[in-house]
Protein backbone atom coordinates (compact mmCIF):
# COMPACT_ATOMS: atom_id res chain seq x y z
CA UNK A 1 0.00 0.00 0.00
CA UNK A 2 1.51 3.50 -0.80
CA UNK A 3 2.32 5.94 1.69
CA UNK A 4 0.27 8.88 1.65
CA UNK A 5 1.48 12.54 2.21
CA UNK A 6 -0.84 14.57 4.06
CA UNK A 7 -1.64 17.88 3.35
CA UNK A 8 0.55 17.89 0.29
CA UNK A 9 -1.64 15.62 -1.81
CA UNK A 10 -4.62 17.76 -0.68
CA UNK A 11 -2.93 21.28 -2.15
CA UNK A 12 -4.23 22.51 -5.19
CA UNK A 13 -0.76 24.37 -5.47
CA UNK A 14 2.19 21.76 -4.96
CA UNK A 15 4.30 24.42 -5.11
CA UNK A 16 3.26 26.22 -1.88
CA UNK A 17 4.14 25.72 1.64
CA UNK A 18 1.34 26.56 4.27
CA UNK A 19 1.48 27.03 7.41
CA UNK A 20 -2.06 26.60 8.19
CA UNK A 21 -4.81 24.67 6.34
CA UNK A 22 -8.40 23.40 6.24
CA UNK A 23 -9.41 20.53 4.22
CA UNK A 24 -13.12 18.72 3.99
CA UNK A 25 -12.35 14.99 3.28
CA UNK A 26 -15.17 12.41 2.49
CA UNK A 27 -15.76 8.63 1.52
CA UNK A 28 -17.69 6.18 0.62
CA UNK A 29 -15.54 2.73 1.44
CA UNK A 30 -13.66 1.74 4.67
CA UNK A 31 -9.78 2.35 4.84
CA UNK A 32 -8.07 -0.25 7.02
CA UNK A 33 -4.40 0.73 8.08
CA UNK A 34 -3.55 3.04 5.40
CA UNK A 35 -0.02 4.63 5.47
CA UNK A 36 -0.13 8.18 6.54
CA UNK A 37 2.97 10.23 6.29
CA UNK A 38 1.98 13.59 8.26
CA UNK A 39 4.08 16.67 7.90
CA UNK A 40 2.14 18.83 9.85
CA UNK A 41 0.14 18.31 13.17
CA UNK A 42 -3.46 18.12 13.31
CA UNK A 43 -6.79 18.63 14.23
CA UNK A 44 -9.41 16.10 12.76
CA UNK A 45 -13.01 16.96 13.53
CA UNK A 46 -14.67 13.82 12.89
CA UNK A 47 -18.52 14.26 12.06
CA UNK A 48 -19.50 11.23 11.03
CA UNK A 49 -17.81 7.67 10.92
CA UNK A 50 -15.66 6.23 13.32
CA UNK A 51 -11.56 6.22 13.21
CA UNK A 52 -8.78 4.36 14.67
CA UNK A 53 -4.90 6.06 14.35
CA UNK A 54 -1.58 3.94 15.30
CA UNK A 55 1.48 5.80 15.68
CA UNK A 56 4.95 4.29 17.33
CA UNK A 57 3.64 2.29 20.48
CA UNK A 58 0.29 3.08 20.43
CA UNK A 59 -2.79 3.86 19.08
CA UNK A 60 -6.27 5.27 19.93
CA UNK A 61 -9.70 4.87 18.38
CA UNK A 62 -12.78 7.39 18.68
CA UNK A 63 -16.18 8.29 16.92
CA UNK A 64 -18.20 11.51 16.14
CA UNK A 65 -18.16 12.52 19.89
CA UNK A 66 -14.71 13.29 19.97
CA UNK A 67 -11.97 14.56 17.95
CA UNK A 68 -8.28 14.27 17.73
CA UNK A 69 -5.22 16.23 17.56
CA UNK A 70 -2.15 14.40 16.15
CA UNK A 71 1.63 15.12 16.49
CA UNK A 72 2.84 15.05 12.47
CA UNK A 73 5.09 11.64 11.97
CA UNK A 74 4.05 8.44 10.52
CA UNK A 75 0.37 6.85 11.18
CA UNK A 76 -1.66 4.38 10.31
CA UNK A 77 -5.52 5.26 9.80
CA UNK A 78 -7.93 3.01 9.56
CA UNK A 79 -11.28 5.35 8.20
CA UNK A 80 -14.97 3.20 8.82
CA UNK A 81 -17.99 4.36 7.83
CA UNK A 82 -21.00 4.36 10.54
CA UNK A 83 -24.69 3.78 9.66
CA UNK A 84 -24.42 6.05 7.02
CA UNK A 85 -23.11 5.33 3.92
CA UNK A 86 -20.25 8.24 3.89
CA UNK A 87 -17.62 8.55 6.22
CA UNK A 88 -16.45 13.03 7.22
CA UNK A 89 -14.60 15.10 9.18
CA UNK A 90 -12.21 18.26 8.79
CA UNK A 91 -8.94 18.36 9.17
CA UNK A 92 -7.07 21.44 10.30
CA UNK A 93 -3.16 21.66 9.77
CA UNK A 94 -1.05 23.80 11.29
CA UNK A 95 2.82 23.74 11.26
CA UNK A 96 5.10 23.73 14.20
CA UNK A 97 6.20 27.32 13.45
CA UNK A 98 2.89 28.43 14.03
CA UNK A 99 2.21 26.62 17.23
CA UNK A 100 5.62 28.12 17.99
CA UNK A 101 4.23 31.47 17.35
CA UNK A 102 1.43 30.95 19.38
CA UNK A 103 3.17 29.19 22.29
CA UNK A 104 5.28 32.18 22.68
CA UNK A 105 1.97 34.66 22.48
CA UNK A 106 -0.07 33.40 25.03
CA UNK A 107 2.42 31.39 27.18
CA UNK A 108 5.48 31.59 29.14
CA UNK A 109 7.76 29.79 27.28
CA UNK A 110 8.03 27.34 23.91
CA UNK A 111 10.67 24.78 25.21
CA UNK A 112 9.95 21.09 24.27
CA UNK A 113 8.41 18.81 27.19
CA UNK A 114 8.69 14.94 27.52
CA UNK A 115 5.82 13.55 25.03
CA UNK A 116 3.48 11.31 26.93
CA UNK A 117 1.02 10.76 23.65
CA UNK A 118 1.40 11.58 20.11
CA UNK A 119 -2.23 11.85 20.36
CA UNK A 120 -5.09 14.45 22.29
CA UNK A 121 -8.38 13.10 22.67
CA UNK A 122 -10.77 16.10 22.27
CA UNK A 123 -14.37 15.70 23.55
CA UNK A 124 -16.86 17.44 21.37
CA UNK A 125 -19.28 19.96 22.87
CA UNK A 126 -21.26 22.62 21.57
CA UNK A 127 -18.99 25.44 21.09
CA UNK A 128 -16.62 22.82 19.44
CA UNK A 129 -19.98 22.02 17.02
CA UNK A 130 -20.13 25.92 16.28
CA UNK A 131 -16.53 26.19 15.23
CA UNK A 132 -16.41 23.06 13.40
CA UNK A 133 -19.39 24.68 11.22
CA UNK A 134 -17.47 27.58 10.51
CA UNK A 135 -14.03 25.85 9.59
CA UNK A 136 -15.02 25.27 5.79
CA UNK A 137 -12.12 24.74 2.99
CA UNK A 138 -14.82 26.53 0.90
CA UNK A 139 -14.43 29.66 3.21
CA UNK A 140 -10.48 30.23 3.09
CA UNK A 141 -9.70 30.08 -0.58
CA UNK A 142 -8.39 32.54 -2.47
CA UNK A 143 -10.13 35.20 -0.58
CA UNK A 144 -8.51 38.93 0.52
CA UNK A 145 -8.37 38.32 4.22
CA UNK A 146 -8.79 34.28 3.98
CA UNK A 147 -5.03 33.83 5.57
CA UNK A 148 -5.74 35.80 8.10
CA UNK A 149 -9.12 34.53 8.96
CA UNK A 150 -7.41 31.24 8.87
CA UNK A 151 -5.03 32.08 11.79
CA UNK A 152 -8.25 33.83 13.85
CA UNK A 153 -9.28 30.45 13.22
CA UNK A 154 -6.82 28.32 14.78
CA UNK A 155 -5.98 30.78 17.89
CA UNK A 156 -9.53 30.55 18.46
CA UNK A 157 -9.54 26.90 19.05
CA UNK A 158 -6.20 26.71 20.85
CA UNK A 159 -7.45 29.26 23.24
CA UNK A 160 -10.81 27.69 23.46
CA UNK A 161 -9.03 24.03 24.18
CA UNK A 162 -6.51 25.99 26.62
CA UNK A 163 -9.18 27.06 28.51
CA UNK A 164 -11.27 23.74 28.26
CA UNK A 165 -8.19 21.47 29.34
CA UNK A 166 -6.25 23.65 31.08
CA UNK A 167 -2.50 22.65 31.97
CA UNK A 168 -3.20 19.22 30.57
CA UNK A 169 -3.66 20.59 27.08
CA UNK A 170 -0.70 23.01 27.25
CA UNK A 171 1.71 20.26 27.79
CA UNK A 172 0.22 18.35 25.10
CA UNK A 173 1.02 21.28 22.99
CA UNK A 174 5.01 21.69 24.17
CA UNK A 175 5.31 17.91 23.82
CA UNK A 176 4.12 18.51 19.82
CA UNK A 177 7.72 21.03 19.40
CA UNK A 178 9.72 18.03 21.36
CA UNK A 179 12.50 16.69 19.05
CA UNK A 180 12.33 13.12 20.86
CA UNK A 181 11.59 10.14 19.04
CA UNK A 182 10.04 6.77 20.18
CA UNK A 183 12.73 4.79 20.80
CA UNK A 184 12.80 1.31 18.21
CA UNK A 185 12.20 -0.81 21.30
CA UNK A 186 9.62 1.16 22.86
CA UNK A 187 7.60 0.96 19.26
CA UNK A 188 8.24 -2.53 19.24
CA UNK A 189 6.89 -3.45 22.46
CA UNK A 190 4.43 -1.61 22.52
CA UNK A 191 2.89 -3.94 19.30
CA UNK A 192 3.51 -7.05 20.51
CA UNK A 193 -0.04 -8.11 21.02
CA UNK A 194 -1.41 -6.11 18.66
CA UNK A 195 -2.80 -7.79 15.27
CA UNK A 196 -0.33 -5.37 13.10
CA UNK A 197 2.04 -6.74 10.08
CA UNK A 198 5.97 -6.09 10.60
CA UNK A 199 5.76 -4.10 7.54
CA UNK A 200 3.28 -2.01 9.61
CA UNK A 201 5.84 -2.28 13.00
CA UNK A 202 8.52 -1.05 10.63
CA UNK A 203 6.63 1.79 9.17
CA UNK A 204 5.34 3.33 12.97
CA UNK A 205 9.50 2.91 13.19
CA UNK A 206 9.93 5.08 10.24
CA UNK A 207 11.79 2.37 8.54
CA UNK A 208 11.85 0.25 5.64
CA UNK A 209 10.78 -3.33 5.82
CA UNK A 210 14.56 -4.42 5.86
CA UNK A 211 16.15 -2.52 7.63
CA UNK A 212 13.70 -2.89 10.33
CA UNK A 213 14.50 -7.09 10.30
CA UNK A 214 17.96 -6.00 10.13
CA UNK A 215 17.88 -3.38 12.92
CA UNK A 216 15.32 -5.57 14.75
CA UNK A 217 17.95 -8.92 14.51
CA UNK A 218 20.99 -6.83 16.07
CA UNK A 219 18.42 -5.51 19.02
CA UNK A 220 16.69 -8.94 19.78
CA UNK A 221 19.43 -11.35 18.55
CA UNK A 222 16.82 -13.37 16.75
CA UNK A 223 14.51 -12.72 13.51
CA UNK A 224 11.44 -10.48 14.14
CA UNK A 225 9.15 -12.79 13.02
CA UNK A 226 10.04 -15.84 15.16
CA UNK A 227 10.71 -13.37 18.02
CA UNK A 228 6.55 -12.08 17.59
CA UNK A 229 5.20 -15.12 17.00
CA UNK A 230 6.57 -16.41 20.47
CA UNK A 231 5.57 -13.23 22.53
CA UNK A 232 2.10 -13.66 20.72
CA UNK A 233 1.48 -17.48 21.26
CA UNK A 234 2.67 -16.90 24.81
CA UNK A 235 0.28 -14.82 25.25
CA UNK A 236 -2.90 -16.67 23.66
CA UNK A 237 -1.63 -19.54 26.30
CA UNK A 238 -2.28 -17.08 29.37
CA UNK A 239 -5.44 -15.70 27.76
CA UNK A 240 -6.84 -19.46 27.24
CA UNK A 241 -5.77 -20.89 30.35
CA UNK A 242 -8.01 -18.11 31.81
CA UNK A 243 -11.18 -20.05 30.85
CA UNK A 244 -13.11 -17.61 29.23
CA UNK A 245 -11.98 -17.50 26.21
CA UNK A 246 -11.51 -19.69 23.43
CA UNK A 247 -9.21 -19.74 20.39
CA UNK A 248 -11.83 -18.60 18.04
CA UNK A 249 -11.95 -15.27 20.38
CA UNK A 250 -8.18 -14.51 20.42
CA UNK A 251 -6.93 -16.03 16.91
CA UNK A 252 -7.49 -12.60 15.16
CA UNK A 253 -6.16 -10.17 18.11
CA UNK A 254 -3.26 -12.58 18.47
CA UNK A 255 -2.12 -11.56 14.89
CA UNK A 256 -3.42 -14.49 12.82
CA UNK A 257 -5.36 -14.29 9.83
CA UNK A 258 -7.65 -17.85 10.29
CA UNK A 259 -8.26 -20.07 13.35
CA UNK A 260 -6.89 -22.96 10.78
CA UNK A 261 -2.84 -21.45 10.96
CA UNK A 262 -3.24 -20.13 14.63
CA UNK A 263 -4.08 -23.91 15.91
CA UNK A 264 -1.39 -25.21 14.07
CA UNK A 265 0.90 -22.86 15.17
CA UNK A 266 0.14 -22.99 18.65
CA UNK A 267 0.27 -26.88 18.58
CA UNK A 268 3.95 -26.70 16.94
CA UNK A 269 4.80 -24.62 20.19
CA UNK A 270 3.08 -26.09 23.08
CA UNK A 271 2.52 -29.94 22.00
CA UNK A 272 -1.21 -29.52 23.28
CA UNK A 273 -4.25 -27.61 20.47
CA UNK A 274 -5.78 -24.45 21.91
CA UNK A 275 -8.91 -26.29 22.56
CA UNK A 276 -6.90 -28.73 25.13
CA UNK A 277 -5.70 -25.53 27.27
CA UNK A 278 -9.41 -24.04 26.81
CA UNK A 279 -11.22 -27.39 27.87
Amino acid sequence: MPIENIPEIYFQNKNTALDIFVYDFKMTSDVVKSKVNLSMNMFSFLQVGKKQVHFAGTSVAVNKAQSLLLKKGNWLWTELLDTEAIYYCKLFFFSEKKLTDFLSKYTNDVKPYKEDAPYFVIENDDYIAAFINSLSSNTFIDQSYSSALLSLKFEEIMLYMLNKYGDKFEIYLHSLISKEVSPFKNTVESNVHSNLKLEEIAFLCNMSLSTFKRHFTNEYKVPPGKWLQDKRLQKAKELLQGGELKASDIYLDIGYNNLSNFSTAFKNKFGVSPADIYN
